[in-house]
């Protein structure tokens, strides 16, 4: 069995500038010998690159396509710190208190990233309200015990009813939960700024590199690429996104199929603050803007990760995420000049596999399966630099990759 999974991530146009993509300069090939092996160049990591390697760590960044070409570029980068999974849905599983902690580490985790992004100086993140309506999942009864639970536990949410979400936003009535604390990016910018940071730091980021297997050695694991040479790392961390390692990452965390479309420029704004829109429903829909005035929107999620499949779905599934924009809009028809199509990762609790394997000495999962990858992303970070560093996080059992089959 191959190492990951080998996919065709995405298709389609993305709202992201392609052409003003800057991937960071590569190195020939790793160090005989570095402390991290991180596999896997999106977002994910680039964030585990930049936090490990500023703290001192030799970091060596590999992955077979261009840094932030694959699931980055479609992703659409609403950060967010509330999960797809409601936290009194997530409740009756686990209890309140211990649901609530695992929100109110992604909470934090997603402060201190938009704080340590601008520390960094990287441009493009933008603040905004989110605005979480009615749907099937949670009525406006629902949604008014959610904000209830989430401001019990210190997490910046307040309910709005129909007619109070219609005056504040300009969209059509219906209730939600306004929060504060999330911000949107540019995914694949962030991505590469990330990385080069990281260069600046010593990391060594290699593309086109297909690292193949992976073999336990006295001194940590040696990964061996596809045309036999090899390198040396005292820990390995797989953050290969949807190119699933099959022989790590539990069964639990599957992949589904994701559709979104963007306006041209200078759509927006078709309501007020900004605020990224998204629905208590299955599928949902999600709704942000871009600087350059974009409406992305998105959605309508299948449970197939066939890319030719999934690539046929995608002008239906256009016009249906134009419509139920529209909707919620109170608008007339939304015309879209960019529209895509992505393989996307979910976990029966919504949240990540973020900690050590257990099929292997000195390897170490980071997926952020789940709709706030980036979000996940921030997480891992923290949790993983103190996990290397031999300091359990008190947080870490509740994102173990193994937790579903204790």
């Amino acid at each position: 069995m191959v190492l990951t999974e080998s996919r065709d991530l995405r298709t389609g146009s993305v709202p992201w500038r392609e052409s003003e993509w800057h991937c960071p300069k590569t190195s020939e090939f790793p160090s005989a010998e570095v402390d991290i092996a991180i596999l896997g160049g999106g977002i994910m990591g680039a964030i585990l690159a930049e936090r490990l390697s500023a703290s001192g760590r030799k970091v060596a960044v590999c992955d077979r396509r261009p840094p932030g070409c694959g699931s980055t570029a479609a992703s659409t980068a609403q950060i967010m710190w509330a999960m797809d999974v409601p936290l009194l849905t997530l409740a009756r599983t686990l209890g309140e208190p211990e649901a609530a902690r695992r929100w109110k580490r992604v909470f934090a985790a997603v402060q201190r990233f938009g704080e340590r992004l601008d520390r960094l100086g990287i441009d493009g993140k933008r603040t905004c309200p989110t605005l979480y309506l009615a749907g099937d999942l949670l009525d406006a009864d629902g949604l008014r015990e959610e904000a209830e639970a989430h401001r019990r536990h210190d997490l910046p949410s307040d309910y709005l009813d129909a007619a109070a979400v219609a005056e504040r936003f300009g969209v059509a009535p219906r209730a939600g939960i306004v929060s504060s604390g999330s911000f949107s990016i540019d995914p694949v910018h962030t991505c590469h700024e990330l990385l080069g940071r990281a260069r600046q730091s010593g990391a060594e980021v290699v593309y086109p590199i297909d690292i193949a297997a992976l073999h336990p050695d006295p001194a940590g694991i040696v990964l061996e690429a596809s045309d036999g040479r090899s390198f040396r790392a005292r820990d390995v961390i797989l953050a290969t996104g949807y190119e699933r390692a099959r022989l790590f990452l539990p069964s639990s965390f599957s992949l589904l199929s994701t559709f979104a479309i963007a306006t041209r420029p200078g759509i927006a704004p078709l309501w007020r603050e900004d605020a990224m829109i998204w629905e208590a429903s299955d599928p949902y829909l999600y709704v942000r803007t871009t600087p350059d005035g974009r409406v992305i929107a998105g959605g309508e999620d299948v449970e197939l990760a066939d890319s030719d499949n999934r690539d046929a779905l995608l002008p239906g599934k256009a016009g249906t995420i134009a419509a139920k924009l529209a909707a919620t809009l109170g608008s007339g028809p939304i015309a879209w000049d960019r529209a895509w199509s992505a393989t996307f990762g979910s976990s029966p609790d919504g949240l990540p596999a973020i900690g050590r394997s257990a099929s292997m000495e000195h390897v170490w999962l980071a997926a952020g399966f789940g709709g706030n990858g980036i979000a996940f992303a921030a997480l891992a970070a923290e949790l993983l630099e103190r996990e290397l560093a031999g300091e359990p996080d008190p947080d870490g059992d509740g994102f173990d990759p193994y937790r579903f089959s204790s």
